[in-house]
This record gives structure tokens, sequence and C-alpha cells, in this order.
């Protein structure tokens, strides 16, 4: 029963250190991911993934603080009928998008929005221009489904819907087109962008958004139907196909149909990563060429780009910027971020997030590992290891994937890897405690458990020698052992032996004894010493009576089992020895020695003599003679000494102990 409980307990232990490790795992992970990833993902693709410039051939016209110094906001809208006509008249530009929503009419100018809707109309063919959907119910004076109905009508493109797993629409309404505007546009695409995490950074694009139950495509992905002649996609549960290309684009959110963005590196001196056009400037170039000059920017410098035109002014006026934060910059313009998107349609460069249950796997495995090695190593050998699996899944992450467009969570499981070594040296420390504290119970079984509290005290002072001491040394030897286990089989006496030294074991523990040794049949305790009691000759004399007394009971036990009847002699000697370690280095043993030992070994074998129990040495009787009776035996030849020696037979010790060491 005693094992089952053990056992048990051992399970429970292990049971609830697993889930302390699962939640510690959890715990760590949900932190990392959530605060860390997110920063380290916007370092990671800066320095290992944006390393090129976007594509020469996709170029952005921005009404950017040059054009808004020139020209006074608000602007007309005949101004944007002027970069319309430019690239209408007089370049063979491959498609263009328009990243500026119009909203309302003008109505101070009507003559203006009239020439902006009609040089609309004649670029729709390569014109894409943006909408912006919202969670927002549609204004009352709007009836949204009509509006939706015709905007359906005239803009859906041909989707084909494999998906098992639907989600329901995110957007409840979207801003509407001025009349005129909605019937001169052609192509449209949503605008907007997502961010993630707590550093509210763009990384991710709406490929699709999903408006009360229709799908619109982005922009960027508009563009690229456009510009390979097509409206046809097939959606997926893990991502959209463009059929005539075969490009797939991954999907890391259902709902928001996202994916991750590869950005390109700034061009030097500014905040584009595309070669960038002032928009005054084309305004300028279009009025040269209509006056017969020669233009700022030549027309021919468009010649099969695809063009992304928007506003980003960051001057005073509120409203002109606009931008956000990126992997590559603070403020990053949004129809930069437009061109990107573009270009990683164009480019094949989609980045792809590993799925999410994937990362916990890998940081689950990598953590396994970690504990692993940290429960089998030696300290110096499992953090080596460990920090050499870090170092190289940093480098695998800097070097390879990301380089390559997989971007996985490069910081959760280093962070995880940490935490593990911890908890796992933690554990270890803990384990190692518990299995020191069966050693010690177990060596309690071969080792007086004062000597063991001595060895565990010193511990990192165990050497060989030791220091003289005055202690009081008690044998006591089984009377006809010998005979007796030439009659008995090897089990029999064990019996005898362990019921014997298991109840004599107490008895010497209680008079603060220290049993040296067993040797054989033979028992070999010390008093005074490692537990100090001045007390000690007069303790081990009380001792030595009660084992009498005690075996006496366990002969009328023995005799009742059919067991052989045995006795016990006792010899006692007080007197300086040497206490400590003896032996070699690498095997120790913690003993006395010295005459009085040997004293005591010879004093105990003359019961065999003179036919006695319990006899004791002249420096003993001298400590207790006002409590016993005793008959003196003098003169005895102790072999190894010239000099004769009396000895004294215990006849009655009386009961109780006084302060004064010499009673």
């Amino acid at each position: 029963m005693g094992k089952f409980f053990d056992r048990l307990k051992t399970g429970l232990f292990y049971l609830y250190s697993s889930l302390v490790y699962l939640i510690i795992f959890l715990i760590v992970w949900f932190i990392s991911y959530t605060f860390l990833f997110p920063n380290i993902y916007n370092f990671m693709v800066k320095a290992f993934s944006a390393t090129t410039y976007g594509n020469p051939e996709t170029v952005i016209v921005a009404i950017d603080d040059k054009s808004i110094d020139k020209v006074r906001w608000p602007w007309k809208r005949e101004m944007y009928a002027k970069i319309m006509n430019y690239f209408s008249d007089y370049t063979d530009i491959k498609i263009i998008g328009l990243d500026t929503v119009v909203k309302g009419s003008d109505l101070q100018n009507p003559a203006s929005d009239r020439a902006f809707y009609a040089a609309v109309a004649r670029l729709s063919d390569k014109l894409v221009t943006a909408f912006v959907p919202t969670m927002q119910d549609y204004p009352e004076d709007v009836d949204g489904g009509i509006y939706e109905a015709y905007f359906n009508q005239r803009f859906k493109i041909n989707i084909e819907d494999k998906r098992t797993q639907k989600a329901a629409p995110l957007y409840k309404s979207m801003a509407v087109f001025p009349a005129e505007y909605f019937f001169s546009v052609k192509n449209v695409g949503s605008s907007a962008n997502g961010m993630h995490g707590v550093n509210k950074t763009f990384i991710k694009t709406y490929s699709l958004v999903n408006i009360n139950g229709e799908l619109y495509p982005s922009i960027a992905l508009r563009m690229y139907l456009l510009a390979n002649d097509t409206d046809k996609i097939t959606l997926y549960n893990d991502k959209i196909v463009v059929d005539k290309t075969g490009l797939k684009i991954p999907v890391t959110d259902k709902q928001l149909f996202t994916s991750n963005i590869h950005f390109y590196k700034y061009h030097p001196g500014t905040i584009y990563s595309h070669k960038t056009y002032s928009a005054i400037d084309i305004i300028n170039s279009y009025d040269a060429i209509k006056a017969g000059k020669k233009p700022l920017i030549n027309p021919a410098e468009f010649k099969g780009k695809t063009v992304f035109f928007g506003l980003n002014a960051r001057g005073d006026v509120v409203g002109l910027e606009d931008s956000g934060m990126t992997p590559v910059g603070i403020n990053h313009p949004g129809v930069d971020i437009q061109a990107s998107i573009y270009d990683n349609l164009v480019n094949g460069q989609i980045l792809h997030r590993p799925h999410l249950l994937a990362e916990i796997a890998v940081a689950l495995v990598l953590s396994l590992i970690t504990f692993l090695l940290v429960m089998n190593l030696t300290f110096g050998v499992s953090l080596s290891v460990v920090m050499g699996t870090i170092i190289g899944y940093i480098l695998i992450n800097a070097l390879m994937l990301y380089p390559r467009n997989i971007v996985p969570d490069a910081i959760t499981p280093v962070v995880v890897i940490l935490a593990t070594l911890i908890f796992g040296y933690a554990f270890r420390f803990i384990l190692e405690n518990k299995n020191k504290e069966k050693v010690k119970m177990a060596m309690g079984r071969y080792l007086s458990q004062d000597v063991m509290q001595n060895v565990v005290k010193n511990i990192d002072d165990i050497r060989l020698g030791g220091r003289k001491a005055t202690v009081t040394v008690l044998f006591a030897d089984i009377r006809g052992f010998t005979s007796m286990s030439e009659r008995m089989t090897a089990e029999e006496v064990s019996v005898i032996l362990n019921e014997y030294f298991s109840a004599i074991e107490p008895i010497i523990t209680k008079y603060n004894g220290v049993i040296n040794k067993f040797i054989g049949d033979a028992v070999m305790a010390i008093f005074g010493d490692p537990i100090e009691d001045e007390l000690h000759p007069m303790k081990a004399v009380l001792c030595a009576n009660e084992m009498l007394k005690c075996v006496r009971k366990l002969r009328y036990k023995w005799m009742d089992e059919n067991k052989p009847d045995i006795e016990i002699g006792i010899g006692i000697n007080t007197g300086e020895v040497f206490v400590g370690n003896i032996g070699s280095e690498k095997r120790l043993e913690y003993t006395v020695i010295g005459d009085t030992v040997n004293i005591a070994s010879r004093i105990e074998s003359y019961n065999k003599v003179y036919k006695t129990k319990f006899l004791i040495g002249s420096t003993t009787y001298e400590f207790v003679k006002n409590r016993v009776d005793v008959i003196k035996i003098g003169g005895v030849t102790i072999r190894g000494k010239q000099k004769k020696m009396d000895i004294y037979e215990i006849l009655r010790v009386n009961s109780g102990i006084n302060d004064d060491k010499n009673n």
C-alpha cells in the first residue's frame, strides 16, 4: 500500500508539473505573440524581406507638399481632370489606379466636376477607382439596397466560390459615389487595408471585402485583373486563385480575406518605394503640352507603366496626409502601399504566413526539445545547445525564410525556449531536491541520520580527516550467533536480525546515540558525537539497560514462535577518540578510532568469559558510579595493553539523570 501511495504521489507531481508547464507555455506564447511578435515582424520584414525597390514598371503620382504649395487646397476637380487627360491624351500607360475617394458634388463649381467626370470616362477602360467600405449603416437619405443593386450590376466581378467555410459579412455599407461619377467609371476596388497587433502597423491587405454578403476586390487586385484582361477568380478556403494567370493569393483570415504585404525599401531621400511624380508637375506638363511648350515630364516616361494616383501632403491642412505605419516606415503613403500590393500580385511576392496552429506546434516542439536537453544534459552543455538552437532558428528565419517570402513568427518560439529553459532548470532543481530527500531517506537506513545530516550539512567540505573528541562507545553482540546460524537458513537468520536491529535502533536514538555500524550480529554505537551531550556516559548506560530489557521481551516472543533463544552482551567504554572520515578520496567512512573503541570491544568480549551481560570500563564507571550498582572485576588483562585494568558488571541502574555530568 505504501508503494502505491508513493507512486500516486509521484504521478500527481508529474501531472501537476505538466499542467503548470502547459499553462506557462500558453501564457508566454500569448504574451509574446500579442506584444512582441508585431514589432519583431516589422524588423524582420524591413531587414530581410524589403530588400529591393518597388517594380520600376509601377509608378506613383502624388498630390504632395510641393503640389499644395503651388496650388492652394482645396483643389477644384478640374485639376484632377488635367491629370486624367494627361494620361489619356499623351501617354500609353498600361492601367491607372485612382486611390482617391470621390464623395459628393462641388455645387460651387459644377463645370469643374463635369470636366473631371468626362476625363474619367475617357480613361475608364484603363482606370480602376477606389471605393470605401464602412461598418456603419447607410445614411437615412440613401437607400442602400437599391444603391448596392446598381453597384453590383455595374461593378461586380465573376467570382466562383468553392469555399466550404464561410464567414458573416464584415461591412454594412459603402461610401456613395456622385451619380455622374458612378456612370463615368467602369472598374472599382476597395481601398481598405488591414492593421496588425498592438502597434497599429499596416501589414495586411484585404484582397476581397464582404459587404452584406457580396464580395468586391481590392483596388490592387482589380487592377491586376484589368491588366490581365480578366475578371474571373475562384475562392477556396485558404486562397484566392486568378484563373487566367494561375496566381494564388494565400488567405490568412477567412472573414477579411487578408494576406500579408511584401513591402519594398524606400528610394533614398524619400518615403516612397516606387518612383514618384508630383501631381503639380503632371498638371504643369499637361498645360505646357496644350500650349505647345516642352513639358516638365515627358509623357514617354509612362509608356507601358502602371500608375497609382493618390493624396499624401504632409502640410498644415487637415486630411491631406494619407499615410500609416508599415514595417518600412512610420509615415508610409497609402498610395505607395497600394502600389506595393499590386507589385506583390504581379511579381508573385505575396508573403506566406504559416497557419497559427503550425506555429504553436513549432513553439511547442522546440519547447519540449529544450526541456529534454535541460533534463538530460549538464548545465553548460544544455545551455550551449539551447543557445545554439535559438541562434539557428533566428538565422533560418533571417537568411532563408523571410527572403523567400515565408514569414513565420521569429520571436515567440525564442521566448518560449527561454521560458522553458528557466522552467526546466527550476523543475530539475525541485526534482533533484526530491531525489536528494529520497537518497537521504535511503542512506538513513545505511548510515545514522545524524551522520547523514552532518554529511549533507558539510557537503562541499567532505574530505579525509577529523578531530579528537571524548565519547562513550557501546558494543552489543548476540551470544551463540555462529552456532545458531548453522542450524537455521540464511533467510531465517536475517528475519531475527532485522527484528532485533529494528527494536534496538529507536532505543539508541532515544538516548542521543548514533549507530556507527552493524558488524554481522554486533552493533557499535557512539554517544557524545556527532550529537553533543555532556551526559553521554550515563546515556550510554541507560541505553544498554533498556536494550537488555527489550531483548528479554523479544526472547519470550521468539520462544512462542519456536525461534532460537538468544542473549546479548554489552560492553561500554569512555575516552578520547579520533572522530572523522577515514578511507580514500573516493571512498569515505565516518567513524571513530582509537584505544577507547578497542577497549570497548574487548570489554564486551569479556561477557563470555565472566558469563555476564553488561560490562563497563573504569572511565565510564567514574562518570556513573553514583547511579549504578556494580560488581568490580579487578585486574583484567586487555589484549594489546600491558597494564591491567578494572571493569565493572552492571547489576542495576537507578532511573533518572540529573544535571551533574559526574552522576
